[in-house]
Formats: structure tokens, C-alpha cells, sequence
């Protein structure tokens, strides 16, 4: 199947790329909805449940999060409505106080 794409404008085979990547994506969605059905009919067959085969599945992860915010290490003495958590990038307040001489431990809540 072999398209002369010589005749083609611009307009035309951005039309053409278009439908070709929401047919691939199609074509996509088909195959994926094909195996889901089989694995699904197997599983019945088997007499066995989603949840059997998948644990877990559905159920967000805790591992590697925290629960909850972080409390500020550090405020501002000038403002102390100001704080950090010691966490990314330092705030202005807290580099200007260093520069001025102030010490982390002075800044420490």
C-alpha cells in the first residue's frame, strides 16, 4: 500500500499524520481491551477474582511517602512569620542572613 505523498500540501499531510496517529491509537486501545477480555475470561475460568490474581491493585502506595507536612527548622528573626524546613532551595531571608553572619544554628526554631 504505497501513498504518492508528492501531490500532498502541508495542510494535507498534517491531515494525514492526524488520522494516522488516532488510528495507531485506536488500533492501540483495540488490542489492550482484546487482551483484558482474555486474561478476564481466564481468570473466571479459573474461579478466581481480579483481587486474588492482582493484589494490591487499586490501592495507593505508602512506601516512600510522608504523612503529612513538614515542620519549619528555621525562621526568620526579622519576620517570624518566615520559615523553612531546610528542604530545596534556600529562601532569600535565609541566605541574606548568612551573608550577614548569622549562623544556621541562630536561625534554628
Amino acid at each position: 500500500m504505497a501513498i504518492n505523498l508528492k501531490g500532498f500540501s502541508s495542510d494535507q499531510l498534517r491531515a494525514l499524520i492526524r488520522k494516522a496517529k488516532k488510528r495507531e491509537k485506536d488500533l492501540s486501545k483495540e488490542r489492550v481491551a482484546k487482551v483484558r477480555g482474555k486474561v478476564l475470561a481466564l481468570i473466571k475460568a479459573e474461579k478466581l477474582t481480579v483481587d486474588e490474581v492482582f493484589p494490591g491493585r487499586g490501592r495507593p502506595s505508602r512506601k516512600g511517602r510522608k504523612l503529612g507536612k513538614v515542620k519549619p527548622k528555621y525562621r526568620n528573626p526579622n519576620d517570624p512569620g518566615q520559615t523553612w524546613t531546610g528542604r530545596g532551595k534556600r529562601p532569600r531571608w535565609f541566605a541574606a542572613a548568612l551573608a550577614a553572619g548569622k549562623k544556621e544554628k541562630d536561625l534554628l526554631i
